[in-house]
């Protein structure tokens, strides 16, 4: 496996995850999207020795889409600040399959609020383990009996956008932990399509953008022609 750029500076380096590809190492020691993004340094900047490149952020191993890495220790020290204290915008695109009660309407802007159990469930909460998970959902009707849903949350919960559109009747195709019945090729089918921040040294506005994989477009959806504003409006297209 290996990455996309879609911007690089001095202190920043934005790439585009393939679904299925670790961000960092666990018990497996599969190579991960550190190893690569520190091969890719040494082999462009010709340094023969160790590099350094900061995770900031972090995407579940079946998901694709954009991740912020740091190439220097001030960058990933102030995105990092960046993240924990929410400033940073993350914009989500899902194809979802729906289920019998489902509580949304097509076209619809929706703004989510649950109490979530335990990090990565959709259980009944229990007594001193409720978190509240917050996501802005748009839902548009896309081919072959599916959904497109924008989710941009607002909170940082475990699995949140996967719970939460489990919960709302929406499972991600793919997402079999979530009630998914649909499968979907390398994973599931949630990609991070664009982040908003502060550029770490310069603290102008930064807006970076990455369209979901081609597999996409096998639902009749071009996924080109979709681009997150200024504004970070979700602005899906029409249905």
């Amino acid at each position: 496996m290996t990455f996309e750029v879609v911007y690089e500076d001095n202190h920043l380096l934005a790439v585009v995850k393939p679904a299925g590809l670790l961000v960092q190492g666990d018990q497996t020691g599969d190579v991960t999207l550190l190893d690569l993004a520190r091969d890719y340094r040494k082999r462009k900047e010709n340094k023969p020795g160790n590099v350094f490149v900061g995770l900031v952020h972090r995407l579940d191993r079946p998901v694709s889409g954009l991740v912020l890495l740091a190439k220097t220790s001030k960058g990933a020290s102030r995105l990092s600040e960046q993240f924990r204290s929410r400033e940073v915008r993350k914009l989500y695109l899902a194809v979802c399959q729906t289920e019998p009660g489902a509580r949304f309407a097509v076209g619809q802007k929706y703004h989510w609020v649950d109490r979530l159990s335990r990090p990565g469930t959709v259980e009944e909460p229990s007594a001193g383990k409720i978190q509240l998970a917050q996501t802005n959902a748009e839902i548009r009707a896309l081919g072959q009996g599916v959904l497109l849903a924008g989710l941009e949350p607002t909170t940082g919960r475990k699995h949140q956008l996967r719970a939460q559109a489990a919960l709302h009747g929406l499972p991600i195709l793919g997402d079999r932990r979530y009630g998914a019945t649909r499968s979907f090729e390398n994973g599931l089918a949630l990609h991070a399509l664009a982040l908003a921040f502060k550029h770490p040294t310069r603290s102008e506005p930064m807006l970076v953008v990455a369209p979901p994989p081609r597999v996409w477009q096998s639902f009749g959806w071009d996924p080109s022609l979709f681009r997150p504003g200024d504004d970070f409006h979700l602005g899906l297209p029409e249905s």
